[in-house]
């Protein structure tokens, strides 16, 4: 005898759970623009809308953050979208980084597709991002204690990286 079955995935999170994590998310960012002073906070709040942005849309793997000084990699943090629901929320933090002469800030999105080749995105975000290749491993810092921050079935989950 045989048998059929259909099944159903469902996502377990809502927009405002995204909006809960983004929310985080753009705390960290700020913490860390005003700790070395490479960012204003509207150039802050304005990733931040773009990340929601891109995250609502299911166009975000992980958002990466690095500050160079001198050109040298000295601290990163990198976002990875989770929807497994597997991980357990922590505070926004720990990202209250050096200021120092000769720093900046590289802000790097790996999308879950080109979205620089869709108009309505693009003119929809307030960042002028740009394709790039720029290695994002950092293989020259050691990887840290991370946190995650989670709504219901959404979460960034964080990986911190310094030398």
């Amino acid at each position: 005898m045989a048998s059929t079955g259909t099944q159903t995935a469902s996502e377990t999170y809502s927009v405002a759970d995204i909006e809960n994590v983004v929310r985080w998310f753009t705390t960290d960012l700020r913490m860390i623009a005003d700790s070395t002073g490479t960012l204003s906070w509207s150039e802050a709040e304005d990733y931040g809308e773009d990340i929601e942005y891109l995250a609502k849309k299911k166009l975000l793997k992980f958002v990466d953050i690095t500050l160079f000084i001198n050109g040298e990699e000295e601290k990163a943090v990198r976002y990875t979208v989770d929807t497994s629901g597997r991980l357990r929320s922590s505070r926004p933090g720990g990202v209250l980084w050096p200021r120092k002469p000769g720093s900046h800030l590289s802000i790097v999105v790996r999308p879950t597709q080109s979205f620089w080749l869709m108009p309505n995105v693009m003119n929809a975000l307030n960042i002028s991002w740009v394709p790039t290749n720029k290695d994002v491993s950092h293989s020259k810092l050691k990887a840290g204690q991370g946190r995650a921050f989670v709504s219901s079935g959404f979460a960034f989950n964080r990986e911190d990286y310094s030398k």
